[in-house]
C-alpha cells in the first residue's frame, strides 16, 4: 500500500532516494521543428548521479525554505514518488506555479503514483492563488502522454530560464 505525505526539510538527504530508481530508458521525444511538434527517435538512458542527488536535494530544501510543496509516495516506507511545486506566482495574469518536479521510481511506474502527486500538487497550486501550473516537462513520448492525460497543453507563457535549462523540454501548464 502506498502512502502519501509532505516531506519536511530535514528529511531531504541521499538517504531518502536510497530505494529510489530513477532510470528511464528512452527511445522516442516531441521535438519542435518549423513550429510543428514531431516524434523524433532519440535514444538514451535517463539516471541520475550523484551530482544530480546532490542538485536535487539542494533544490527540494530550497524549495521547502521558500514556502514550496514536497510531497512524497512512500511504499514500505520507501520513497516511490515524489512532486514539488515552487512558492510565488509568475507569468502575469496566468498566475503559475512552477511544478519543479515529478518523479517516479522505476519499480513502481503505472500504479498511479504519478496521477496522485500531480492531482496533490494541482490542489496545493489552486489553494496558493494559482491559476494555473507550469510544467517544463521532459520530452520523452512516454512522460508526455502522461502529462497529456493530466490535461497539459503548451504554456501560454514560456518561462525563459527554463527554456535556457532544458532546451529539449516541452514548456506545459495545466488549468486549475
Amino acid at each position: 500500500m502506498i502512502q502519501y505525505r509532505n516531506i519536511q526539510a530535514d528529511e531531504v538527504c541521499r538517504s531518502l532516494f536510497k530505494d529510489f530508481i530513477r532510470h528511464q530508458n528512452v527511445t522516442k521525444c516531441w521535438r519542435r521543428e518549423n513550429n510543428e511538434w514531431v516524434i523524433r527517435e532519440d535514444p538514451f538512458i535517463d539516471d541520475w548521479s550523484e551530482e544530480d542527488y546532490r542538485t536535487l536535494i539542494s533544490c527540494l530544501k530550497n524549495t521547502l525554505t521558500m514556502g514550496g510543496f514536497v510531497y512524497g509516495a512512500f511504499h514500505k516506507g520507501n520513497l516511490k514518488g515524489f512532486v514539488s511545486v515552487e512558492a510565488g506566482l509568475f507569468g502575469g495574469e496566468q498566475k503559475y506555479l512552477d511544478l519543479s518536479s515529478i518523479h517516479v521510481s522505476e519499480d513502481m511506474r503505472r500504479h498511479g503514483i504519478g496521477v496522485n502527486l500531480f492531482l496533490a500538487a494541482r490542489e496545493w497550486a489552486r489553494e496558493h492563488g494559482a491559476r494555473k501550473l507550469y510544467i517544463s516537462a521532459h520530452s520523452a513520448v512516454e512522460s508526455q502522454a502522461f502529462y497529456r492525460k493530466m490535461g497539459c497543453v503548451e504554456a501560454a507563457v514560456c518561462h525563459q530560464g527554463h527554456v535556457e535549462q532544458e532546451p529539449y523540454d516541452c514548456q506545459l501548464e495545466c488549468s486549475l
